[in-house]
């Protein structure tokens, strides 16, 4: 028998983008993800949206909150996470190290601990709200920090596994927030 959540949480990582400044916007593809994820989310019910200010979190929310008739909430706790103010060439292999190391931290850049403390702060907010149903919509670092919280096996390669878009379900099963499931739901 399944235990009912008393909040469901969808943590969605964007859609695919032109690139990775803040103003990118979705692909021609991206735009049809975000239809098909407006379809999948349909059903799921949310009642509250609270996106990343980028312009491709947005947009990938767009078609759900015009369906649904919800207003999209931005939160700049959201924004993804910066690994460095500088250029590195061997950025994937520094990225890696923040997976092991949660307190390094580059130059002009967030460690992985402080953004997913970051992150859960948001979570923890959106725990105490009255609606049961709630869309978080992210990037894939910042959101691969957030199921970190939760699953601490979570680590780069799951984190390269992750798709645009891709979503993931975060059931919050008691009062105490200390019993939770959580879950990829996007196929």
């Amino acid at each position: 028998m399944e235990v009912r959540a008393l909040k469901r949480i969808y943590l969605i990582r964007h859609c695919k983008a032109e690139g990775q400044e803040a103003n990118a916007k979705l692909t021609i593809e991206g735009k049809e993800q975000a239809i098909k994820l407006a379809d999948f989310l349909h059903e799921k019910q949310i009642d509250y949206i609270i996106s990343s200010s980028y312009v491709r979190a947005v947009s990938s929310i767009q078609p759900l909150a015009e369906k649904n008739k919800l207003k999209i909430n931005i939160e700049e706790r959201l924004c993804e996470r910066v690994l460095s103010s500088e250029n590195i060439e061997n950025w994937m292999d520094r990225l890696s190290e923040t997976y092991e190391n949660l307190d390094l931290r580059l130059f002009g850049g967030e460690s992985s601990r402080e953004a997913m403390e970051r992150g859960y702060s948001v979570i923890n907010e959106l725990i105490e709200r009255i609606e049961s149903s709630i869309a978080i919509v992210t990037h894939g670092n910042l959101m691969s920090l957030i199921i970190k919280y939760f699953d601490n096996e979570f680590g780069f390669e799951e984190w390269k596994k992750l798709s645009n878009p891709d979503v993931y379900e975060l059931k919050i099963l008691n009062s105490k927030k200390e019993h939770y499931s959580l879950s990829r739901i996007w196929k």
